[in-house]
């Protein structure tokens, strides 16, 4: 077996769908039959043959509402030699679209499964017959690679065991991935961490996707500091194998250290995957938004909030106040931007106190006044706003043009104060506060 996970989704998959057709059957549905010739001595015999697959066909629709569906196809859909199994059991016309075709594969799959039968039932020979054969036409010439490490900072809901995002990524808690390094699985905890795994082919003469994956575990990182405030981290190691050999550990660098554990509720995962998507799509190659939040990740590895106040600081200052910080812009455009109008003079007032503390961290002295941690949490989660309603369109990429518009507004209908018009807020849509926290 070179890919546990499409394996073990496959055959939830096939089991239940076993189940369903069966049921159809049940209550009266009758699979299609076909008369053929065969051979028998000085005369022709005929049989009956049932047509399966176009009763399997027949009912996608069905299928495709069973909950193991999902994890089937999105395991099947992100292998690129798919479209080979397709036509190697002679579909010609293959869909572009990935969720299409791999629809099109599992329904050949179960095909394969149940060739021939005219009853319904999960028949384990039959199903390593049918997967081996798959495994075959995907994995022609290639070799499958797994690679691993620990995701800190994060706990899946105490049901979920694996969390897939796609293309053989998921989160998977370390304790249900059989034969994980102890060092991978087990930390300074007493639980086990949750791990980022990444599943591909490649060829056989390249060397394992390290890089790739750091690639693609640090896309889970950036998803989840913008989704929710959180002290994520990956850690300093990462796992490799190829094909069922020996983990092999690769350094692939810190990201920080958590400070907290954040727990996805299971009725969180799929927005936290659709966003993870949203996110990899729409991740800015260059200009001042990709700097901003360069910074902002860069303050979420600091070890101490106060330390990442400049972090903070230089990522809204790129976004909100290009004319530069002499222009004294910053602490009125992120006020009507992020708050109500009643409230936007004291987030300004505490905005500039923030900016007059930068002093301190450039000193490198600890700040004497008590709440200046809170005081960098809360225009950390400013920024966290802003970066993700940029990032999922919410907001217009010319931010200091929409702020100086508001505040324009703000002046229009009450030049003696703050206005008490409609608030102009960032939109919340982009994401959703995971609602249980964990003190370590």
């Amino acid at each position: 077996m070179r890919n546990a996970t499409l394996h073990q989704a496959l055959e939830a998959f096939t089991t239940d769908a076993a189940g369903r057709l069966a049921a159809e059957t049940a209550g009266g549905a009758e699979i299609p039959f076909e008369l053929i010739e065969e051979p028998g001595g000085s005369a022709l015999l005929y049989c009956y043959r049932p047509l399966t697959g176009d009763f399997i066909r027949d009912r996608q629709a069905l299928l495709s509402g069973l909950p193991t569906y999902v994890p089937a196809a999105r395991a099947l859909g992100a292998l690129e030699a798919v479209e080979a199994y397709l036509r190697e059991h002679g579909e010609s016309r293959i869909p572009t679209e990935p969720r299409q075709r791999a629809t099109a594969a599992l329904t050949v799959f179960l095909g394969s499964v149940f060739a021939e039968r005219s009853e319904f039932g999960f028949d384990r020979d039959r199903f390593e017959a049918a997967y081996g054969e798959l495994e075959r036409a995907l994995y022609e010439g290639q070799c499958a690679a797994t690679v691993i490490t620990p995701l800190l900072g994060v706990a899946l809901d105490p049901e979920t065991t694996e969390l897939p995002l796609g293309e053989g990524l998921s989160l998977v808690r370390g304790d249900a991935l059989a034969d994980a390094p102890a060092d991978a699985v087990w930390g300074e905890g007493e639980e086990p961490s949750v791990l980022a795994v990444l599943a591909v082919a490649h060829e056989r003469a390249a060397r394992p996707p390290v890089s790739a994956a750091r690639a693609r575990f640090r896309r889970i990182l950036t998803a989840l500091r913008l989704f929710e405030r959180g002290g994520y981290s990956l850690g300093p190691v990462a796992w490799v194998r190829t094909e069922g050999g020996r983990w092999r550990p690769v350094a692939i660098g810190g990201s920080g250290r958590p400070r907290f554990l954040t727990l996805v509720p299971a009725a969180h995962e799929d927005e936290l995957r659709a966003f993870y998507h949203l996110i990899a799509r729409r991740a800015p190659q260059g200009g001042e938004l990709a700097w901003a939040l360069a910074r902002f990740e860069m303050g979420c590895e600091r070890l101490a909030p106060f330390e990442a106040l400049t972090d903070y600081l230089l990522a809204l200052r790129a976004l909100l106040e290009p004319e530069g910080p002499a222009s004294g812009r910053l602490a009125g455009r992120l006020a009507v931007i992020c708050a109500k109008p009643d409230e936007r003079a004291a987030l300004a007032e505490r905005t500039a106190h923030a900016i007059s503390l930068e002093r301190a961290v450039i000193a490198g002295l600890a700040p004497a006044e008590p709440g200046a941690d809170a005081l960098v949490d809360e225009l950390a989660e400013h920024l966290r706003a802003i970066l993700r309603d940029a990032l999922c369109g919410h907001l217009d990429a010319d931010l200091p043009a929409v702020a100086d518009d508001l505040l324009a507004d703000d002046v229009m209908a009450d030049p003696l104060g703050w206005s008490e018009a409609a608030p102009h807020s960032v939109p919340s849509g982009a994401g959703s506060v995971l609602p249980t926290r964990h003190n370590t």
